[in-house]
Formats: structure tokens, C-alpha cells, sequence
């Protein structure tokens, strides 16, 4: 393993920001570290590159632990989120700044950062400061300088968090190709779910400090181990329901369960396991198309009940035209897949899932 952390906490002023994290990143792998703002993301990022000691636990970097190990000698390459590039230094001058001072030779120095120039698409602008270079520009000098040492490990903190949406997207996709290329074993800090499912082999997902599920992008998006993680990452619809005699029913709707109590039940869903017909007949439920929108590529549309329920779902352009729906169109509607959170804070139900709190008026997308 590249990296492995072992009940490992991290407590200021008493508080415990981290609390009994473990996990592993194999060598050579994309690891996306993902949750809410303030959850202790940053925290467990530092501690691994040496910024911040553990109050608790143990680090391994390369099999080696590494609690009392400096920074300097943990051969980490480090990405602030706001870049910190030397702004009284060139581009070249940034990059080579850490190879000066491991000393290397002048002609190791010139070749190194000649190669890095050359991989992170840099060529022609080794003479200009930070300030005359574009966000995108200024992130991967980031990049070359924290790869210039030959790092074991790549940790970047909220990488994209500074530049507009299309360098985002470029970003993005130019850090699956240089991790490609590179094949080093990389770390990074997002609180964006799209971001962390694009670019990742896999994501560990954190919240108030707490572990709450590692896995694929497919794994924690269709088999969330816990409520936070269903609630956190897509989109859902969720309703308050009611279950008696292994039915679940809110409004007009139905929901077949098994193994659930009886008693007050969330029932959740996806947008995508909606399914909308013109034809009146064809599904069991009815619904009035309140409103459109516009999304790209994608459509997301809300549908209104005869008992005033609102849930909400997402097809392509091409879905709805070929459809032919219009805002106030009249449809039949059936979901397809779901699941059932039987209690407020328990496991989703295996079998049918993604579900929280909401009035029972309404079934909300996030």
C-alpha cells in the first residue's frame, strides 16, 4: 500500500476533528477524498503530508510509518488549494525551487524541469511570473514544482477549487491523463460530488470526521453504505411514507416492502428511475408536468400528483422531445427502483434506497 492510515484522530483545543479514520490507497491508484466543508478532509490531508501530527492512530506511507517522520523526508508532493506559488519567482524558478534546495546538480535541475515542462503542457512560458499566467496555468505550476523531486505520493487539496467551470472540466480531465502517464499514487481534497465521481478510481467519503464509506464511483452512488453518503452524493427523490401490511403508501402511491415494520417509512429514489409516458394508460400513476429545466444535455422536470405530491425526475433532450412533452402535459408516471430507510438513523434496506427527512408533501432533489 502506498498509503494507509489506522485510527487515526486529530483533536484541536480538545475537539475532536477527526475521529478513528482508517483506510488504504494501493500504489498507483486516483483517490478522490470527498465531503462537506468542515468535515475534516483537509485535516486528514495534512496529517498524511506531515502538516499536522495525529492526536491518535497511525500513518503508513510506503509501508513505513511515519507519525514523527518530517515532512521533508516523507517524499510527498503537496497542492495548496490557493496554489502558493512564489510570485517574485518565474515559472522555471517555481518548479526548480525544491530540486535547489535538495541540491541537485544545475544540469539535473534544467533537464527535470524541462521534462516537466514539456508533460503539463507548459512549454514557452518558463520566463513568466504567476501573475501573467491563467488559473489553469498557475495550477499546474503547481503540479510540476510539487512533481519535480520524483514524489512517492501526490496530495492535492481542493485542486480546481480556484478556476471558472471550464478550466474545472479541463483540469479534471487533464489530471486523469498526467495520473495516467505518471501512474503516481495521488490524493485529493474535493467537496464536489461530479468531480470526485469524474476523475476517481475510487472515493473515500468523510463527514464531521468520520469515515462513512470507501469505494468505486458506481459503489457509493448505487450502494450507499449509510444515509449521509445516499443523501450526499446525486441527486434523490425522497418521500414520507407509511407502511402497513408490507405496503408502503404515500398519497396515491404504492410502494411494495419487505421486512419493513409497520410504521412511518422513507421511501427514496433516483431522478433517472422515473419513468414518464404520454400514453395514460400505459403506468399506474398520473401527474401534471409543473415546470422544465434546462440542464445541458439533460432535463430535469417536475411532475405533480392529483394528491399534490411533487417528485422530480431527468431524461435527454431527445427523451422529451421524442415524448413530447411541454409544462402543464398531463402523463403517466411509474417508478421503477427503489429502496426503503425504515428509521431515521438506520442502514438502507438492501433490497429496495436513497432516502431522507422531507414534509410528505414533497419529494426533493439535491
Amino acid at each position: 500500500m502506498s498509503i494507509e492510515l489506522k485510527n487515526v484522530g486529530k483533536q484541536f483545543g480538545g475537539v475532536a476533528v477527526v475521529q478513528n479514520v482508517n483506510f488504504s490507497i494501493r500504489d498507483g491508484e486516483l483517490v478522490a477524498l470527498l465531503g462537506p466543508s468542515g468535515g475534516g478532509k483537509t485535516t486528514v490531508l495534512r496529517m498524511i503530508a506531515g502538516l499536522e501530527m495525529p492526536s491518535s492512530g497511525d500513518i503508513f506511507i510506503q509501508q513505513r510509518r511515519v507519525n514523527d517522520v518530517s515532512v521533508r523526508e516523507r517524499n510527498i508532493g503537496f497542492v495548496f488549494q490557493s496554489y502558493a506559488l512564489f510570485k517574485t519567482m518565474t515559472v522555471f524558478g517555481n518548479i526548480a525551487f525544491g530540486l535547489k534546495i535538495k541540491k541537485w546538480k544545475k544540469s539535473d535541475i534544467e533537464a527535470r524541469v524541462s521534462e516537466l515542462v514539456e508533460l503539463l503542457e507548459l512549454k514557452g512560458l518558463e520566463k513568466r511570473f504567476p501573475h501573467q499566467l491563467s488559473g489553469g496555468q498557475r495550477q499546474r505550476v503547481a503540479i510540476a514544482r510539487a512533481l519535480a523531486s520524483k514524489p512517492g505520493v501526490l496530495l492535492l487539496d481542493e485542486p480546481f477549487g480556484a478556476v471558472d467551470a471550464k478550466i474545472r472540466q479541463e483540469l479534471r480531465e487533464w489530471l486523469v491523463r498526467l495520473h495516467h502517464d505518471l501512474n503516481v499514487t495521488t490524493l485529493f481534497v474535493t467537496h464536489d460530488q461530479e468531480e470526485a465521481m469524474e476523475v476517481a478510481d475510487r472515493i473515500v467519503v468523510i463527514a464531521k470526521g468520520t469515515l462513512e464509506q470507501i469505494g468505486t464511483p458506481r459503489e457509493v452512488y448505487e450502494q450507499p453504505a449509510n444515509e449521509f453518503v445516499a443523501r450526499f452524493i446525486g441527486v434523490m427523490n425522497v418521500l414520507e411514507a407509511e407502511v402497513t401490511t408490507g405496503v408502503a403508501r404515500v398519497g396515491e402511491m404504492e410502494f411494495p416492502t419487505t421486512g419493513v415494520p409497520d410504521g412511518s417509512a422513507r421511501i427514496g429514489f433516483r431522478p433517472y428511475a422515473v419513468q414518464v409516458s404520454t400514453d395514460l394508460s400505459q403506468y399506474r400513476y398520473r401527474a401534471v408536468l409543473k415546470h422544465t429545466f434546462f440542464l445541458g444535455i439533460m432535463l430535469r422536470i417536475e411532475l405533480e400528483l392529483s394528491s399534490g405530491l411533487v417528485i422530480r425526475a431527468r431524461m435527454t433532450k431527445e427523451e422529451y422531445s421524442q415524448l413530447g412533452l411541454d409544462d402543464g402535459k398531463e402523463v403517466s408516471l411509474q417508478i421503477r427502483q427503489y429502496r426503503v430507510l425504515a428509521s431515521q438513523n438506520g442502514p438502507l434496506s438492501p433490497e429496495v434506497g436513497y432516502a431522507y427527512q422531507m414534509p410528505p408533501t414533497i419529494a426533493e432533489g439535491i
